[in-house]
């Protein structure tokens, strides 16, 4: 549990800092949920 929530951080960090616009911020949660979806399975 502790490393999925360690895993989420870091993809929020760096989903964040890539993106430029709310459109990208978007985008990078929806990629950012669907990684956790898959590795929770």
């Amino acid at each position: 549990m502790r490393m999925l929530t360690v895993m989420a951080a870091l993809i929020t960090v760096f989903g964040l800092s890539a993106c430029h616009t709310i459109q990208g911020v978007g985008k990078d949660v929806q990629s950012g949920g669907e990684a956790l979806e898959k590795s929770a399975k």
